[in-house]
């Protein structure tokens, strides 16, 4: 590729905040695959954050890129996939697979949408070093208002529509704000950008944990599950980010815990098989030489963590330590205590995503 930005690049990142600060452009935070799109002429790449290329896995995107963003251009977004009234994470997630014959029977069934919001080079100008509002009003003359695949997120600068979107476009998958300095220019990986996300709190039980990297001698993870109506227990995450000394201190305290799978809510884990595994949160689809394993609990000891949303029966995103209650009778940690937020149309944020 001959671009005046070249690929790959590391996409300009944000820090999190509790409050949305004033006077600047505020866009939803769409929950999704970050991704910067280069195109030349029918060359077409989707880089991630982490520099690792998207391309093969979105081949609809791929051909839609051609047809509908200028002939040499590189845009910054978010890749999604739209189902129904919301965004459907896990059906993203699954997009990431080995096979292309999958992939190409994927692309039909669940077909992906780039969410752009962010503008790096046209033909042979770079505005990286341009102010975002420059960036802003150039992005949205390039992108055409009847693409289907190619979309433009909507921007504010009027605060309360701002915090009105963060309470209500939560209702279809999204996971908060993100406000941006209108002189700011484009810095890739620099946190220069501030996220407000929901965040709430959950009484879980803690039913097993996995070794940390480190040895033996620490605890890794712990496991969490909440009870369903039916009374069983359902995986809905890990908690991980303790000092190294308090990591050695819980695998000693969870001792007297250890059971075996044949006493244990999840004795599904007991031939770890790795498809049942990642729907239960124990794989990664970016490291399939993970270890999968964990050490059963008896489902006794209640923690307080904090979150930002579900997806679907599991936390979104890691949740994070706040508290033991010894107080809690574990059997009171059920999905009832859970926020539900009101739908909302995603139809109503960008006009015909998701039907």
């Amino acid at each position: 590729m001959r671009l005046p930005v070249s690929p790959p690049v590391s996409p300009m990142l944000a820090k999190s905040v509790t409050t949305i600060p004033p006077d600047m452009s505020y866009e939803p935070k769409w929950d999704g695959f970050r991704s910067i799109c280069f195109r030349d002429g029918d060359e077409v790449e989707f880089g991630s954050r982490n520099e690792r290329p998207l391309t093969r896995y979105f081949p609809e995107l791929v051909d839609a890129a051609r047809q509908e963003l200028p002939e040499r251009c590189v845009i910054d977004g978010e890749i999604v996939v739209a189902a129904g009234n919301g965004l459907d994470f896990e059906a993203l997630q699954l997009r990431v697979h080995p096979a292309a014959s999958r992939v190409n029977m994927l692309a039909g069934q669940t077909p992906a949408s780039f969410i752009a919001f962010d503008l790096l080079a046209v033909n042979e100008t770079d505005y990286t070093q341009r102010p975002f509002s420059q960036r802003r009003a150039a992005l949205e003359k390039i992108l055409r208002a009847d693409t289907r695949r190619f979309h433009l997120t909507p921007t504010t600068t009027d605060l309360a529509t701002a915090r009105r979107w963060f309470d209500e476009f939560e209702g279809a998958g999204l996971d908060g704000v993100i406000a941006k300095p209108l002189d700011l220019t484009y810095q890739p990986d620099k946190r220069v950008m501030f996220k407000i996300k929901h965040q709430r709190t959950a009484d879980c039980v803690v039913a097993g944990y996995r070794l940390h990297k480190s040895g033996p001698d620490a605890v890794g993870s712990l496991l969490l599950g909440l009870y369903s109506d039916d009374g069983s227990l359902a995986s809905v995450g890990v908690i991980g980010a303790f000092p190294m000394a308090r990591r050695r201190e819980l695998l000693l305290e969870l001792q007297p815990l250890v059971t075996t799978f044949d006493n244990h809510p999840w004795n599904w884990a007991a031939d770890v098989d790795p498809d049942v595994m990642r729907r239960y949160g124990g794989g990664s689809r970016w490291n399939a030489g993970k270890d999968l394993s964990f050490v059963p609990l008896r489902p006794e000891r209640v923690v307080e963590v904090r979150y930002d949303h579900m997806e679907g029966e599991r936390f979104r995103h890691t949740a994070q330590f706040n508290r033991w209650r010894p107080d809690r009778d574990p059997r009171s940690c059920t999905f009832a205590q859970l926020d539900q937020p009101v739908t909302f149309q995603l139809g109503e944020i960008i006009p015909g995503l998701g039907g």
